[in-house]
């Protein structure tokens, strides 16, 4: 994969300072995930993407080491709380991290 791809961090930023790795979810704007169960639609991309729809892949988790790879935060910033909740529920309906 080339350019910059954003990534929903999960893990809290004590444990990404602690460990140099983040653990989260990868984002995509490819519109073939529009049908996809576990892909969450969370708004209009930014840059060279503008205009198409973003989408969390949540049956992707995922962790790097931040560091090695000179990672850092996305222009695009934070995800409103909604979508970030609903993300969380759908990878909680896949790997059962927290109870119903």
């Amino acid at each position: 994969m080339r350019d910059m791809h954003p990534f929903l961090v999960l893990s809290p930023v004590e444990f990404n300072a602690a460990t140099s790795l983040v653990i989260g979810l990868p984002m995509t704007t490819a519109a073939y995930n529009a049908d996809n169960p576990f892909a969450i639609a969370v708004g209009a991309a930014t840059g060279k993407k503008a205009g198409k729809t973003s989408y969390v892949l949540c049956h992707q988790p995922k962790s790097f080491d931040w560091r090695h790879r000179d990672a850092s935060p996305h222009p695009m910033g934070k995800l409103p709380n909604a979508p970030f909740a609903q993300a969380c529920v759908v990878l909680n309906q896949i790997v059962q991290v927290a109870p119903d």
